[in-house]
């Protein structure tokens, strides 16, 4: 019988137990420790992945939320800029419309003063003679101390109700108690007569002056009246 043939398998099945046998507490404990070590590596750094994803989302939304802050400052300020610039433009017109009412009332406040003080009023008058049939007037102008204050153009209807006894008031308006210039000029059946005559207004009193048209000719009529004054 060989002994060779026999024991070789039964020294391989006696070396992994002589091995296990010399596996100490110590070195399983030492296995133990280093497996559970193992897996909270891996566990922390499954778990650092996930907390640096949520970083990066973290920081992408605190940047979006300053973009957009940023966007409606900027659209206040802008805002603002408009509504301070519309404030100031209300401001400005307001002080200009109380300047404007201001002056408006004291240029009124004097020329009430004025004519409180003065008084005097001026009345044009113009009529003609209704004796005369064939007389036509065409048009009438009225010049008071150089200026023009009253221009007339007479129709055929207007010539009637002058035949009639009608008088038509061409100028009528305060003015300075002092003498003042009138010049009339008409045009009477064609031709122009031009008469320039001059006036004494006084202080609270009306002073009319008529012009009639009689044959081609005017003649002048002054008077005054304190009756009919708007005082």
């Amino acid at each position: 019988m060989n002994l060779r043939g026999w024991w070789a398998p039964a020294l391989a099945l006696l070396i992994p137990v002589a091995a296990a046998a010399q596996r100490s507490p110590a070195d399983e404990a030492y296995e133990r420790r280093r497996a559970e070590l193992v897996k909270e590596l891996e566990t922390t750094q499954q778990r650092l992945s996930e907390l640096r994803g949520q970083r990066v989302q973290l920081q992408a939304r605190i940047e979006n939320v300053l973009a957009a802050e940023l966007e409606r400052r900027a659209q206040q300020l802008m805002m603002s800029s408009e509504r301070d610039a519309l404030m100031q433009l209300d401001a400005i017109l307001t002080s200009s419309q109380d300047n404007l009412i201001a002056q408006r009332e004291r240029f009124r406040s004097l020329g009430d003063a004025v004519r409180r003080r003065t008084g005097s009023v001026l009345v044009v008058l113009l009529r003609a003679d209704s004796a005369a049939q064939g007389q036509t007037i065409t048009d009438a102008r009225v010049e008071v101390d150089g200026a023009v204050a009253a221009t007339r153009e007479y129709s055929a209807t207007a010539n009637e109700a002058l035949k009639l006894g009608a008088v038509d008031q061409l100028y009528r308006s305060d003015v300075l108690p002092t003498r003042h210039s009138i010049r009339f000029q008409a045009t009477v059946n064609g031709q122009p007569i031009v008469q320039t005559i001059d006036v004494n207004t006084a202080g609270e009193t009306v002073t009319y002056l008529q012009f009639a048209v009689r044959n081609g000719q005017l003649v002048p009529t002054t008077w005054t009246s304190r009756g009919t004054t708007p005082f």
